[in-house]
Order: C-alpha cells, then structure tokens, then sequence
C-alpha cells in the first residue's frame, strides 16, 4: 500500500463525484490488495463537503434602494472569501413574512424600527421568545448569560441598570445574531404655500407631527378645511390596517394616528394620553399601577371607550384566542409591552388597576404605550383563523390575519376611504379629547368643568388643523418629490433617498427636512441552522460589512454608522461609540476593498477549510 502516493487518494476522491460508490469499489477490488480495498471504502464511503451556500433576502430596489445595495455589497465579500451567495429580493410583505411569520431565511437586509427603551432588546434576543412570532427573537438566537442580563435590567434603574446595559450591549455585539449596520436620517420634503408648522416637536411622519401641521396664515386655528396631501412609498397601510399584522407594519405611524394608547412618549417619556394621570403602589416584588381615565373618550363608532376596553386589549395581546386554544396565541406586535403585564382589571368605567411582573417603574411604564383597543370589535376575533374553509394551525387567531380595513379607534383621525395600493383617506375625529381644548390653559370634562390641562397637550389644544388627511401611494422617493414640487402633494411622509436633496433645495414654496431617524438598517442571521449557528462565522461574515464606506455610497453620508442597536440612546456603552471604524469587527480592508487573506483568516479560525480553488468548505 505504501507504493499509492496522496495523488492516488486524490483521484479515488474525486471519482466519486462521477461514478457510483459500488460501481467504484468493485474497480478498485481488481486492481488494490485486501488492505487498500479497506481503505478506499473508508475514503468513498465518506460524504464530500460542499462549498458554504447562502442567500441574502432583501427589499427591490424601488421599494427602498438601499437595503438592497447593502445586500449586494456583502454578497460581493462573501464570494470574495469563497461562499456561493445569491441575493433574493422580495416584496417587503414577503419579505417580513419569510422573517418575522416563517422565520425562513438564512440571512436578511432590513430595517428595523427602531427602540424607544432598551427594554425592547428583551423581546427581541431573549431565548425565551425564539418560538414566537414578530420581532420577537426572529433570529433564533440563544445565549443564556444575555438571558440573565436582559432579566436583570427590567428589574433596575439608575446606574446599576446603566451598568447592565453596557455588559448587555458588549455580549450582543460579541455573538452578533444580527449586524447593525447605520441609522439613516430620514430627508422629505414639505411645501410652504399651503401649511406650515412643520417644524414642530416632531419628525413630521408622526402623530405629533401632523398634529403640529396648520394652514398657512391660520396663526393657530384648528378649524381648517383643505386636505393635507402626504406621498407614502408603502402600499400596506392601503390593503391592511390591523395593528397586529406585523408583516404589513413597517410604517407605524398611520396606526397610531387611528388608534390612541394609555401614554404617549412625548420628550423623551411616556406621559398621560387617554389616561388623565396613573397612580403607582410599589410592592417587593411588582409595582401596580392605578390609571384614571380621561373623561368622555369615544371610539370612531360611537361607543364610549372605557376601563373594560383598557383591561380587555392587555388580556387580548397576551393571549388572541382568550383562552379557547389549547396555547396561548399572543399577538406578535406590542410582546414587550404587554409581556410586562400581569393583570389588567376594571375597577369602574374610568379606573383599571393593571398588575406588572418584576419590573422597575420606568420599564413598566412602557405598557401604557399599548395602544387601547375597542371590545365590542376585537373579542368576535379570537377563534382560531380559516383561510378559504381550512383551518391554519393552532398558532393564528382570526385577529392575526383579518385585514381589519374599516378600523374602529379613538384616535385623533378616523378612516375615510382606500383604495388598493393607490390611496388612504383619514377624516379628523372631532369626539376626540383633544378638540375639547378650547384654550392653552383649560380643557373641558364631559360635565362642562374646567381643569388644568398639562404644558405637553397645550401643543395640541383643539386637535388636528385640517379635516382630512389623504396619503398617495407613490412608486418612489424620485415620484414623491415630483408630485410636492408640482403642488400636487403637500408633503412627503416616506423619507426620499439623498438624489433628490438638490431638487429639494433649489425648488421654490418648497422645505428640505433631515431628520434623525430611530430605524436601523441591519443584517440579520438565522442561528437557528448552519452556517449561522456558528457565532464564529457570524462574527466572520459581520467584518465583511464596511459600514464607512456603506454610509458613504449608499446613504450619501445622510446616515451614522454604527456598532450597538443602542447607538442613538442615553445607555450606548462607550467602548461602542463608533469611532472612525467598528470599535468590534473593524473591516478587513479600506473603502470598501476587501483584504481577501485577512478575511479568510477568520473563517479558518472558526475551523472552516478551503479547497485548492479558494472555495470556503460546509464544517
């Protein structure tokens, strides 16, 4: 046998790939003695590993052109370090679907929302959540020393819950089961002929935003009567307004401009909205909140809104099916919020004590967020869903798939009129609370008595300045801005990309906006399968991301590089504050040239192998 050289072995090898292993064992039994016929059938039996194949799912380029173009850039490091990459772009409902509904992916290009309070990282990384859907964990992610840390800080405040915050940035960073890539600024346009005060407390695609918008020479008055016309690139809110659909969800501010919550956040906190004022009793082990109610609230349809509808929506989310299915089914919007919930309980029509899990004040205060919705419409949804007489499985709820496209809310406009992937119509609600403001200073209760109302709603005493507001389905950010400098839209509520900053710039009657936006675009893996399981190569594919050179070319500098999904908050662990380049997986190159050695190198430490062609082997 020693006369075979590894060329022999070689060639016994790569047979394999043509004939069959029974086929080549008999041939090698005429020509090999008993011992090497041994080792060949060792060698043949044994499965060849293949290269390292991936897809990267992602947005087309004319429903966001960056996403994509990030997508593109990594598939172009990835080959350069040996992987076979295809990128897959998909509408943006399948796209959410496949991530947050199916989790079927092996890695994405997204944007996320954005997080209010570090507490969302909970829901998002906890193992406990890895079976459910939404942006709960959808990255199958585990790891149970983060586990401990997100526990800890719900529980904390102060610097000691600060403390928890940075260990917790640190590990999320280190085993990295998604990449932040950059926080965009969101640019629009806005015209100035027909209203103003768009630079109110708000980005203007949000509800104090549009509550700040007025006429142009009403100096105040909230009696107008022209539409606002707003461009919007997404065409879900115009086939889909139910809150709990989180495929549809990635615009989140049409919701809550039809549906009003407990509390808002308003600078920097969440502060009485329905609710006239909360009072807190501490205990041990939980807080419990008392909240009263404003006076006289009424949903779109006409029904009063009262403490049974508050207690009833914290009952709903945590659990759709009420009950009548075998598991809880809870909704897969608002999980973090409501997860801080024990109980909710009506004491009156204007009082609900709600009970928390261990929480600090400050965490639990998030839950009033939830938005409030109406019983006498929601509790019909909580049979299990059937989809043209089939039933789905035991994990959707008819609440989860109803389209719910003549919504009933309380907030300061109500539904009008949609058409498909086209147009949407919200007619201000005159019964809201906020139209019984008649001055800066008072607000009158349904019995005509007046009571001092708080300095952050005498911003928005009288509601809404116009009585409708139209939002058009635009292809573009291009198309957008074309339609508000031919006055033929007010304003852009969809941020444009940067192409469009000169037009904006030079037209006339015609506003740039650039604001700081809470969003992140990220890339997110799958942990739960190969090759992504491996937080090694995680780390590995993460370096290959030049987010300098990414905010350079696909953001046109309109955007912050960043290392932390806390990059933009008060609780940013300082040994992450981007710094020129990743304090965490600098890149492997410079303007975006890859160092092809050094980025192998990575994967070689994390055990994979590579063939004689360059190309990175399955471990």
């Amino acid at each position: 046998m020693s006369s075979h050289t590894e060329s022999d072995r070689r060639t016994v090898a790569e047979s394999t790939s043509k004939t069959g292993r029974r086929e080549l064992l008999a041939a090698l039994g005429m020509t090999l003695g008993s011992g090497c016929i041994e080792e060949a059938r060792s060698l043949v039996s044994r499965d060849s590993p293949t290269q390292v194949s991936l897809s990267i799912k992602t947005l087309p380029a004319d429903a966001d052109p960056r996403p994509i173009r990030i997508a593109q850039f990594l598939a172009k490091q990835l080959r350069s370090v040996g992987i076979d990459v295809q990128v897959v772009p998909m509408g943006r409902v399948e796209l959410w679907r496949d991530v947050l509904l199916n989790q079927s992916f092996d890695c994405y290009v997204g944007q996320h929302p954005g997080i209010d309070d570090p507490d969302e990282l909970r829901t998002l990384l906890h193992s406990r959540f890895d079976a459910e859907t939404g942006w709960q964990n959808p990255f199958g992610y585990a790891n149970l020393s983060v586990d401990d840390l997100l526990t800890a800080q719900r529980k904390q405040s102060g610097n000691k819950r600060e403390k928890t915050l940075r260990k917790l940035q640190q590990a999320i960073v280190r085993d990295q089961p998604f990449s932040v890539v950059a926080f965009p600024d969101e640019i629009r346009a806005t015209r100035t002929d027909r209203f103003d005060g768009w630079e109110g407390y708000e980005t203007i695609h949000s509800l104090f935003g549009y509550l700040s918008v007025r006429e142009t020479g009403t100096r105040g008055s909230r009696g107008g009567v022209k539409p606002l016309r707003m461009t919007i690139q997404d065409s879900a809110p115009t086939v889909n307004l139910n809150p709990l659909a989180v495929e549809f969800r990635s615009d989140e501010t049409i919701l809550d401009l039809l549906y009003d919550s407990l509390g808002r956040r308003i600078d920097g906190r969440v502060r009485p909205w329905l609710a006239r004022s909360w009072d807190w009793q501490t205990s041990i082990r939980a807080p419990t909140a008392t909240v009263h109610l404003r006076d006289g609230l009424w949903w779109h349809d006409g029904a009063a809104l009262t403490a049974e509808d508050v207690a009833f929506t914290y009952e709903f989310l945590g659990d759709t099916s009420l009950g009548s299915l075998e598991s809880p089914v809870p909704a897969p919007r608002f999980r973090d919020a409501v997860s801080l919930v024990k109980s909710a309980t009506a004491l009156d029509d204007g009082t609900v004590r709600i009970r928390f899990e261990n929480a600090s004040r400050a965490v639990a205060t998030k839950a009033f967020s939830t938005p409030v919705l109406p019983k006498h419409i929601w509790k019909s949804k909580h049979e299990q869903a059937e989809i043209a007489g089939f039933r789905a499985d035991s994990t959707t709820t008819k609440a989860l798939v109803w389209s719910n496209m003549e919504p009933v809310g309380s907030g300061p406009w109500q539904f009008s009129d949609a058409k498909m992937k086209k147009s949407l119509t919200l007619d201000r609600f005159d019964h809201h609370f906020l139209r019984r403001i008649e001055t800066d200073t008072e607000m009158l209760d349904s019995n005509g008595d007046s009571t001092p109302a708080p300095d952050y709603i005498h911003r928005y005493a009288g509601g809404p300045a116009f009585e409708s507001l139209r939002f058009r389905v635009v292809p573009s950010g291009a198309a957008a801005t074309e339609l508000v400098l031919n006055d033929e839209a007010d304003g852009t509520a969809t941020g444009v990309t940067a192409k469009e900053v000169r037009d904006i710039g030079r037209a006339e009657n015609v506003q740039l906006h650039v604001d700081k936006s809470p969003s992140l675009y990220h890339v997110g893996f799958n942990a739960r399968k190969a090759p992504f399981s491996n937080v090694r190569f995680r780390r590995a594919v993460a370096q290959l991301l030049d987010k300098k050179y990414l905010v350079d070319s696909v953001f046109n500098q309109y955007a912050e590089p960043a290392t932390s999904p806390l990059a933009q908050h008060d609780s940013l662990a300082p040994k992450l504050r981007w710094d020129g380049t990743d304090p965490e997986l600098p890149y492997p190159g410079k303007d975006g040239n890859l160092n092809v050695k050094n980025a192998k190198k990575a994967f070689k430490d994390a055990g994979y192998r590579y063939t004689n062609d360059g190309e990175l082997l399955q471990r």
